[in-house]
């Protein structure tokens, strides 16, 4: 088997990128507490096929934010969760009953307008005072588009948590919902043994971004570096909608 066929088939230099995102994805989320999810979908989305793009994604945010949650377990609030799993489960079951349906056009489409409407806008105030009701709506969405952290951030948010409490209590909550998106895709046949190797890849990478964006989780400046992720998050968007576009001309 040759190196690129390990690695899903990626060139050399466009695996490096999407490593490189991994790493770089996980950086923000732990130092930011959320945005990383988001431009990795971004990028991947215009690198992997649309079918494999949700269930490939969700392994790897899965393997992100396991070790997320692990590092800062000492820090997670946990109340919810008991409502946020049961939620959880309920969206994730019927979302996948319906994506299978789906054109990857519209994945494209769709990924890349939800990305843009996470950064311009805000989940309903009434979201964050009803776990189970966000993490069915979160987990439902997550299944057609990934990264639906936006909405669990806002719930998250609204526990008013100190900044690493924050962060370990939304990885915990993104952890349990990224791997019961990946369970309900293996049931309707998604396989991933093609991808096992590149999956391996990002992972590992992500967790070099996690480490280092630990050091600096309470010494990090917000304010730009949130501006900068926001317009680097849509003119990605904005390319993945034109490229599902142009499926329809």
């Amino acid at each position: 088997m040759s190196i690129e066929a390990l690695f899903g088939g990626f060139e050399p230099l466009v695996l490096l990128v999407l490593l490189a995102t991994s790493f770089l994805g996980s950086f923000i989320t732990v130092s930011l507490g959320i945005g990383g999810g988001a431009l990795l979908l971004a990028v991947m989305a215009s690198l992997l096929p649309p079918v494999a793009l949700i269930p490939v994604h969700g392994v790897i945010q899965f393997g992100s934010n396991v070790f997320r949650a692990a590092i800062l377990f000492k820090h997670t609030y946990w109340p919810p969760f008991v409502a946020f799993a049961l939620g959880t489960g309920f969206g994730a079951a019927v979302g996948g009953s319906v994506v299978v349906n789906l054109p990857p056009a519209i994945v494209q489409i769709g990924v890349g307008g939800f990305v843009i409407f996470s950064v311009l806008s805000r989940p309903p105030a009434w979201l964050s005072r009803l776990p189970f009701v966000t993490a069915t709506i979160s987990s439902f969405l997550t299944m057609f588009f990934g990264a639906t952290g936006v909405f669990v951030a806002n719930f998250t948010k609204s526990l008013q948590l100190p900044r690493e409490r924050h962060v370990a209590t939304h990885a915990g909550f993104m952890t349990l919902q990224h791997v019961l998106k990946v369970v309900v895709f293996g049931v309707l046949g998604i396989h991933f043994g093609p991808w096992i190797g590149f999956i391996a890849a990002m992972i590992f990478t992500g967790l070099l971004g996690t480490i280092l964006g630990r050091q600096v989780l309470v010494r990090i400046g917000d304010k730009g570096f949130k501006r900068a992720l926001d317009i680097i998050l849509v003119l990605v968007s904005l390319r993945l909608i034109w490229q599902g576009a142009g499926s329809f001309l």
